[in-house]
């Protein structure tokens, strides 16, 4: 084979492997570029995602709050009621001391 093919042959072989090389960089860039697109998706899938739990555990968690304020409220009430039935229960025998103590210091009084 003459000498200029041989050197002709190289330089292509160089351009092909230059061409290549250009290609797979090309290549590899647009592979990250879609990669990175992926990821940006997956991530405001997962923080949307994680947004819905906070908001579906918030509600949960007010709704048991909610449920044993309730509760609260309503043992609060009756338990009034009960000192109050008490208390009422206790007028006339409060009225019958005091006056029994007001008829001892009139008494020594006089």
């Amino acid at each position: 084979m003459p000498r200029p093919d041989i050197l002709t042959r190289i330089r292509e072989s160089e351009e092909e492997a230059t061409d290549i090389i250009a290609s797979a960089e090309a290549s590899r860039e647009e592979r990250l570029a879609e990669a990175r697109s992926e990821a940006a998706e997956i991530r405001a899938a997962a923080e949307a995602e994680a947004e819905d739990i906070r908001a579906e555990l918030l509600a949960e968690a007010r709704e048991g709050i909610e449920k044993e304020r309730d509760e609260i409220l309503t043992q609060a009430a009756s338990d009034r009621d009960r000192i109050q039935s008490s208390a009422e229960e206790r007028v006339d025998v409060v009225v019958e001391y005091v006056v029994e103590l007001f008829g001892e210091a009139v008494h020594v009084q006089a």
